[in-house]
């Protein structure tokens, strides 16, 4: 794993926003209807995003200003879920070309 000057990308009180925004939303999850999880992990991500984006390489700047951003904030996968899915199937491999670039350069671009 790439280490870097700054090895960390959030602070203890950032890190504890997002952990009550997942237990929060885990709990809200309960009584939303199913559809609502996705969203509610993308937000997460969204606002992970933007806290290690300053903070990060270019190479992961890129991809959340990038990728994750072309994903719509407010989709509900209930309308259009054949399109919705594979938004989220084209975010995957943005993800997995991003991670394998960084952590085995040797195979990125290999399939």
């Amino acid at each position: 794993m790439p280490t870097t000057a700054s090895a960390s990308v959030l602070d203890e009180d950032e890190a504890l926003e997002l952990l009550a925004y997942l237990i929060t939303a885990a709990r809200t999850q309960v009584d939303e209807a199913a559809e609502y999880g996705p969203l509610r992990l993308l937000t997460a991500a969204r606002r992970l995003a933007e806290r290690i984006a300053p903070r990060s390489s270019d190479a992961t700047a890129a991809f959340v200003a990038g990728p994750l951003q072309r994903m719509p904030e407010l989709a509900v996968p209930r309308d259009e879920r054949e399109e919705y899915v594979a938004c989220l199937d084209e975010l995957c491999g943005a993800l997995a070309a991003h991670l394998t670039a960084r952590w085995a350069p040797d195979r990125a671009g290999s399939s």
